[in-house]
């Protein structure tokens, strides 16, 4: 168990507008090396049968989750990264079989990327591990908590990540 961090030395909860938060830093520090070095995203590939890397199974589990199909443009802004990384995985998975190109109809010099039948069937493979994995680790959970942690953990999320947007529109 991780200790709950200290004060600042000569500050007090009044003294410090942040004081609040102070214990939720290390804690997502925590769940972030616990992740990686768990190696959750590889495990859950493996479980599901699939020799894919991170980073293209972010493409293809992005690609399942959106319901239709993306401009790679949309695809990286969805996982956060750039356009030309993304590029390189649809090449990777168009490869094998697990992604296709379609033209867009709004734009004939466009296309647009979706996944394959066999490349919704890994998604879907892969998505049914993690979750297998999460419901394990919050089997002991009470209901109510674990819809708190849906509606928080979505809320942090989409705060944060509008907050970041802004960030980058000033930039």
């Amino acid at each position: 168990m991780t200790p709950e961090p200290a004060e600042p030395a000569g500050s007090s909860a009044k003294d410090d507008p942040h004081s609040d938060l102070r214990a939720v830093l290390p804690r997502l520090t925590q769940l972030s090396a616990a992740f990686n070095k768990g190696r959750l995203t590889e495990r859950a590939a493996e479980a599901a049968g699939l020799a894919l890397d991170r980073p293209a199974m972010g493409v293809l589990v992005t690609l399942r989750t959106a319901d239709q199909p993306l401009r790679i443009g949309e695809i990286a802004d969805r996982m956060q990264v750039v356009g030309p990384h993304v590029t390189r995985q649809v090449q990777s998975l168009e490869k094998r079989g697990l992604v296709r190109r379609v033209a867009d109809p709004h734009d004939r010099r466009a296309s647009l990327i979706e996944p394959t039948g066999a490349g919704t069937e890994a998604a879907n493979r892969y998505v049914t591990s993690v979750l297998g994995w999460f419901a394990e680790a919050l089997a002991d959970w009470p209901r109510q908590d674990r819809e708190d942690l849906t509606r928080l953990l979505t809320r942090l999320a989409d705060d944060v990540t509008a907050r970041l947007a802004r960030f980058d529109a000033e930039e």
